[in-house]
């Protein structure tokens, strides 16, 4: 678990610096810039809260994990389609889409792994 949240914060500061690398003076618009910050605060959110473990920690862990993977989907494959019409920033544009497509895959794997984590807090359901 621990493994878990560090890889949770060197991701979500990777995408802080990253995207405020690609953006300073650049010229693109905040909206476009602030995603990035929005998932990385959610994703650092969940990963300092499962210092306790509950099952609403996992749960923001996963949803951090959750928004990290959906946000960097459009833009991956976004780029990997069509690269034209990206603004990669002070970034190439082949740099960027494998940088960006490292950043999804790994958000994949931690969502699954955020969601299989074995635990000893999650309270048990009975069914009447």
């Amino acid at each position: 678990m621990l493994i878990l949240r560090i890889i949770a914060v060197i991701q979500a500061l990777s995408l802080i610096v990253g995207e405020t690398w690609r953006s300073w003076g650049a010229g693109r618009h905040w909206l476009f810039v602030v995603d990035d910050y929005w998932i990385s605060a959610l994703l650092l959110a969940g990963a300092l809260a499962m210092k306790t473990d509950s099952l609403r920690n996992r749960a923001l862990l996963a949803a951090g994990w959750g928004a990290n993977a959906g946000m960097l989907y459009g833009s991956f494959f976004g780029k990997l389609i069509e690269p034209s019409s990206s603004n990669p920033g002070n970034f190439d544009i082949g740099l960027l889409t494998w940088l960006i497509g490292l950043a999804w895959a790994v958000s994949v794997v931690g969502v699954i792994a955020s969601v299989m984590l074995p635990g000893g807090h999650v309270p048990q359901v009975r069914v009447p």
